[in-house]
């Protein structure tokens, strides 16, 4: 959590440009591929979050937390949760 604003507004904006560490950055990119289509996830995606600092666990509990928020979006998306009528 932060109250800085202009950093959440960065991070909004394009993570790729937002004051963020390498490490962030990949994982970032990782979990972006994540959520557009987890089919073309390659050895080299977990290979970089390796290069990054991530070991075996690390990399398990991003992707089933990605993959998490993914899901139960999906699921208040279908049920219309949050929409007005």
């Amino acid at each position: 959590m932060t109250l800085d604003q202009e950093f959440v507004d960065a991070l909004a904006r394009d993570f790729r440009s937002a004051p963020i560490t390498a490490q962030d950055r990949v994982m970032l990119e990782y979990v972006e591929q994540i959520t557009r289509d987890a089919t073309r996830i390659t050895p080299e995606h977990h290979d970089a979050l390796r290069e990054a600092g991530f070991d075996d666990r690390g990399i398990l509990q991003i992707t089933l937390i990605a993959s998490w928020f993914n899901y139960i979006n999906r699921v208040a998306d279908a049920l219309g949760v949050g929409r007005d009528g």
